[in-house]
């Protein structure tokens, strides 16, 4: 038996390189895609690498013997040729048992050593035989592998694009539509420049007007007390800024204590509130600041009675000037149903905090992606006022894609 492999671009070129070279009785016994060497393999198009084998003519034709001497030479060629196809035709039978993990092929291949070993006197007639079969079955498993792969949605070549968003936390919805976009952009751009350019399509940054009052609201222990004095620290001390503290979070033990020490640490002014009159004093008390930084009460999403009575004094504050406080840590699932669940408060921008607790940042682009709203800031520490940044879309592709790390 003759093997020989191929590397081809298509399976057309190789059923015509094999029809040339091994004739119209060859036989595909398996194929599968690899990738080329080299860096630029790993974002190419794969190429096919074809195994395909035709019965040597050694074996259709019995030779012919003149006398007993010849007789027993022939015979001893015969076996050996014999036992060289078998070692042969094992190494191909466990080759596709390896690739299609076939239990027929193994019982087939227990079959062809069983009756080799023991019908010596009819070994070429026998092998002939077992081979055609084998020729058959192998053609027909070749043919299941095929179909099988009819209807894939998406193309091995965009694999590891797909890897590379998995690994990064990007969602499984999201990674959908990334490679859809990638597949109908018919440009000559490899894939992962195609890649990049969907991503920052995706990502919508804004740049935050810090004037008037300003209100963060979101979940408990996404860091939003914390952000607030980051974001009065930059105001205050960095830009000069008359800057008052507000805080709706009593019910949080320590809350008030812990924006009550930031605002004596910045002599700033701080009121709490526990009701909506003393919503109304605080907010006049501080008519001569130029920004007034509101701390609200983490609520959970999923208690509507909370969120509306969060919704009061947010109305009561009479801004549009309102932040989404997310954590970059927060479970796919979980961030759905908060987004969701804050939709009612009208936030028109979106916090991402705790990026220093995370190793991977898809997480930007599903918190996104949920809420249709444009990213505002993220914090990447504790360090108050400094570990807050605002970030290009540039910036969040290379941080989604490994290439970049913040901090």
């Amino acid at each position: 038996m003759i093997i020989k492999r191929y590397i081809v671009n298509t399976m057309n070129e190789a059923m015509t390189r094999i029809r040339y070279e091994l004739g119209r009785d060859a036989v595909i016994i398996s194929q599968r895609k690899i990738r080329k060497p080299g860096i630029k393999g790993f974002f190419s198009a794969k190429n096919i690498e074809v195994t395909a084998a035709v019965e040597n003519e050694v074996n259709e034709k019995k030779p012919k013997t003149v006398n007993g001497n010849n007789d027993s030479r022939n015979s001893n060629e015969l076996n050996n040729i014999e036992l060289n196809s078998i070692e042969a035709i094992k190494k191909v039978v466990q080759q596709e048992n390896d690739n299609i993990n076939s239990s027929r092929v193994v019982q087939k291949q227990n079959n062809i050593v069983h009756k080799v070993t023991n019908q010596s006197d009819n070994n070429s007639e026998n092998l002939m035989s077992e081979m055609m079969e084998m020729k058959t079955m192998i053609s027909s498993l070749s043919l299941e592998r095929e179909l099988s792969q009819v209807g894939t949605p998406i193309e091995n070549q965009k694999s590891d694009i797909e890897k590379i968003l998995f690994d990064n936390d990007v969602d499984s919805e999201n990674i959908e539509n990334i490679i859809r976009k990638i597949k109908n952009d018919k440009t000559e751009k490899t894939d992962f420049e195609k890649l990049k350019i969907v991503l920052k399509e995706m990502i919508d940054v804004t740049k935050p007007k810090l004037e008037g009052r300003i209100v963060l609201v979101g979940p408990t222990g996404v860091g939003k007390t914390t952000t607030i004095a980051k974001i009065a620290g930059r105001l205050a001390l960095a830009e000069g800024k008359k800057v008052g503290l507000i805080t709706v979070d009593t019910y949080r033990i320590g809350a008030v204590e812990q924006l009550k020490a930031y605002a004596d640490i910045m002599n700033l002014p701080f009121k709490v509130v526990y009701n909506m009159n003393d919503m109304d004093k605080a907010i006049e008390s501080m008519n001569e600041c130029e920004v007034v930084l509101i701390d609200t009460t983490g609520r959970s999403s999923k208690n509507k009675m909370q969120i509306a009575e969060l919704r009061t004094f947010v109305e009561k504050a009479d801004t549009k000037n309102i932040h989404l406080v997310l954590s970059s840590t927060t479970k796919n699932r979980d961030m759905k149903y908060i987004v969701e669940g804050y939709r009612i408060l009208n936030y028109n921008s979106i916090i991402v905090t705790k990026l220093d607790e995370t190793s991977t940042y898809g997480s930007i682009l599903n918190i996104l992606e949920t809420a249709k709203i444009p990213l505002s800031f993220v914090s990447i520490g504790q360090n108050v006022p400094d570990d807050i940044k605002e970030l290009s879309a540039d910036s969040i592709v290379g941080l989604i894609l490994g290439e970049d790390t913040i901090c």
